[in-house]
């Protein structure tokens, strides 16, 4: 099975746990725009926020119905992927997300949600987080103070660039959230205490977030050979 093959089985299952009436929230990236595509053929009768301009536009586009978060501040589920998902002792589910740019919606639309299923292949399963860069969300007037201070955390920040429509290795300069703020990747290797790291990223001024999702998602649906497993905390 394909990584792409997987994305799309999970999606698939997904499905499944949205209901009639419900009030879902819609995450960003490969495998939530699967979702919403999945979501969509359903027909079903359901309100939706989310993460994400990008995905605000495709829900509406295939005959969603689409609302922001003043409109509609408690969602019954928010499904959305992960760039990583690990175990952390005491927190249930510890995620790196913010792969695809919105970790700030992102962590609002699911702080707004009564349960947060988390959709992705087995790749993305491991045992300890930071493999995957942890992304930072930056203002942009703070550059300059916060890429240093994270480097002496020792988190090796490297500000995202956005790609242009040209060359696949042509850049056009920073990439921008919807926010309009900056990211910086953190290439922190192991993050073995990942409340430490998330406390000393969020105490430095100009930080907006961060990528680490400490325990907020209550279900995993992972994706393999032998088909899709719910995974708890």
């Amino acid at each position: 099975m394909t990584q792409d093959e997987a994305k799309l089985l999970v999606a698939k299952r997904a499905v499944e746990f949205v209901k009639d009436g419900m009030v879902v929230g819609l995450g960003t990236g490969t495998t939530a725009t699967l979702f919403i595509r999945e979501l969509a053929g359903r027909g079903l009768k359901i309100r939706c926020v989310a993460s994400s301009d990008a995905s605000h536009a495709l829900a509406a586009s295939l005959g969603m119905s689409v609302a922001m978060l003043t409109e509609l501040p408690e969602l019954d589920v928010y499904i959305d992927g992960a760039d990583e998902i690990a175990r952390v002792p005491g927190l249930g589910f510890g995620l790196i997300k913010g792969g695809g740019g919105a970790l700030l919606r992102e962590k609002i639309v699911a702080s707004a949600a009564k349960s947060f299923i988390v959709v992705a292949d087995s790749t993305k399963l491991v045992e300890v987080l930071g493999k995957f860069p942890l992304p930072v969300e930056v203002i942009k007037m703070a550059l300059p103070v916060v890429q240093p201070r994270l480097a002496a955390l020792g988190l090796n920040p490297k500000l995202r660039q956005a790609k242009s429509g040209g060359a696949p290795s042509a850049i056009a300069g920073p990439y921008l959230t919807d926010e309009g703020n900056y990211i910086l990747d953190c290439a922190c290797g192991r993050i073995d205490d990942p409340q430490r790291t998330a406390a000393a990223i969020r105490a430095i001024v100009g930080v907006v977030e961060h990528g680490l999702f400490l325990g907020m998602a209550t279900l995993a649906l992972v994706a393999g050979e032998n088909g899709v497993s719910e995974v708890r905390p």
